[in-house]
């Protein structure tokens, strides 16, 4: 069996979109039907993320921590208790394409990281979608490590302890344990998930985050913020 995690807090708006993205790459002729269970887990929910995600076939687990390395943690353990040979984790912002999971497998490693796409930058400025391009490497090899697209074998994860209860990086971190264990690695570029820019992101030191203050930088670099804060709506 295989399984995905999705950590949500307060998703109803967006965990449609994503539960439904799974389920079609769940249906991928290369899995061979192999049964795909999806987990989602809601972080302190207070809105319909549950009822939502549950409609389309989902597992749903609560949990009141406002946590992500919590959040995965606990889909991961239930997914590892039901009897999962592989994890694959996104975000409840995130798209991933028909051919994710069986991307995943195809590399026939440890874990795999996979790349990040954009389609909306209508929450930033010109400047920071221009200096994302720039400077993200979307290639095989690259080294990213995205929450929103990252796979691992059980046996892997629970050989280095799972997730640990961050705030945010708690990818990086899985990742680093990994890699220190000696467990292969695929820095996949084929591997390939569409995800937010939004400003209310959900992890304090996350993706959106990293955007926001690139357009901080970028926006004093072009002098037009001062010592007050920002100039320009980002």
């Amino acid at each position: 069996m295989l399984a995905v995690i999705i950590p949500a807090h307060n998703e109803a708006h967006l965990i449609g979109r994503c539960v439904r993205s799974v389920v079609r790459a769940s249906g991928h002729p290369e899995l061979d039907d192999e049964e795909v269970r999806i987990f989602v887990v809601m972080d302190s929910c207070t809105d319909q993320t549950g009822p939502i995600a549950a409609s389309l076939g989902a597992q749903v687990l609560s949990i009141d921590r406002r946590n992500v390395g919590a959040a995965r943690a606990l889909g991961a353990q239930a997914a590892v208790t039901q009897g999962a040979r592989w994890l694959a984790f996104s975000d409840a912002d995130t798209i991933v394409e028909v051919g994710w999971l069986a991307q995943q497998l195809r590399c026939r490693t440890d874990a795999v990281c996979g790349v990040i796409g954009v389609e909306d930058w209508s929450c930033h400025s010109a400047a920071v979608r221009e200096d994302f391009v720039a400077t993200y490497r979307d290639r095989d090899g690259h080294r990213h490590i995205h929450g929103a697209n990252l796979g691992v074998s059980a046996q892997a994860y629970q050989a280095v302890g799972g997730f640990r209860p961050l705030e945010s990086n708690e990818d990086v971190a899985l990742v680093e344990a990994l890699i220190a264990a000696g467990a292969s690695v695929a820095w996949s570029a084929a591997t390939r998930v569409v995800t937010s820019t939004r400003l209310d992101s959900r992890a304090p030191r996350g993706f959106g985050a990293a955007l926001r203050a690139a357009g901080l930088r970028l926006a004093a670099q072009e002098g037009t913020v001062d010592e007050g804060g920002p100039a320009i709506a980002l």
